[in-house]
């Protein structure tokens, strides 16, 4: 395939080694200093785009590719709560759009496990139940995406809790939250160079249950990225990563 990358930092340079060693090609390379480029001609260049940007420019970035009419692929986090006018925009125009909050392989095989344990914890209430995130001080969103997406995952699954809070630290203090009863913590810690550590933490007086996702590198989410747009490239409509890891089937 061809692919743009909208967002060359860090993680856009990865998915650019994996996808050359794949054997794509990138045919356009976004960031702040090459941001006259991003036309619809050059995006139609490409077959697929990779979105890694900020959620300041999201929401831009693919009204860029709606118009350009070219598939794409956003692992930007931050911009959810508008991902219903996105979805009725994409299915109107009937263009295509694959977003995920973590397109790494084992963080999906995680989402999936946390799912079957919330069904299985619900029938012992006397468990108490939190989510705790730590990635790297540059993370612009808290909570992460990642982490929202096990929170809604428990919630989904439990009688006890119907929404979630979040407190942001900079440290690992034992400082107690104000959470409400029928409220789900989530603790985020920003901690320098950790790509992103996800924990499902269940508590009781008698035991503790931690059910945990460690990332060593950024080189899982950028696979899946990839992984992602080669899925998509032929499709039309509006998904989620669920779509791709169907572990139903």
């Amino acid at each position: 395939m061809k692919i743009a990358l909208l967002g060359y930092g860090k993680m856009g340079k990865i998915i650019e080694k994996i996808a050359l060693s794949r054997k794509h090609e990138i045919v356009l390379t976004i960031d702040h200093e090459t941001l006259h480029e991003l036309t619809a001609e050059n995006l139609q260049k490409a077959d697929v785009v990779i979105e890694f940007t900020t959620p300041a420019s999201v929401l831009s970035n693919i009204e860029h590719c709606f118009n350009a009419d070219v598939p794409i692929v956003v692992g930007t986090t931050g911009w959810y709560e508008n991902l219903p006018q996105v979805k009725q925009q994409c299915v109107d125009g009937n263009k295509s759009l694959l977003w995920a909050s973590n397109f790494s392989v084992g963080v999906n095989v995680f989402f999936y496990v946390n799912k079957l344990l919330a069904k299985v914890m619900n029938r012992y209430p006397y468990y108490e139940v939190q989510v705790e995130e730590i990635h790297h001080t540059q993370k612009m969103d808290s909570p992460s995406g990642t982490a929202i997406t096990i929170a809604e995952g428990i919630i989904n699954n439990t009688d006890t809790k119907n929404e979630w809070v979040n407190v942001l630290t900079t440290d690992d203090s034992d400082d107690d939250a104000n959470v409400a009863p029928n409220q789900l913590l989530i603790e985020s810690l920003r901690i320098d160079s950790v790509p992103g550590t996800h924990t499902v933490i269940y508590d009781s007086e008698v035991d503790s249950i931690e059910f945990k996702h460690t990332a060593h590198n950024r080189n899982g989410f950028a696979l899946g990225a990839v992984l992602a747009a080669e899925w998509l490239h032929d499709k039309k409509g509006f998904y989620s990563v669920e779509a791709m890891f169907d572990f139903n089937s």
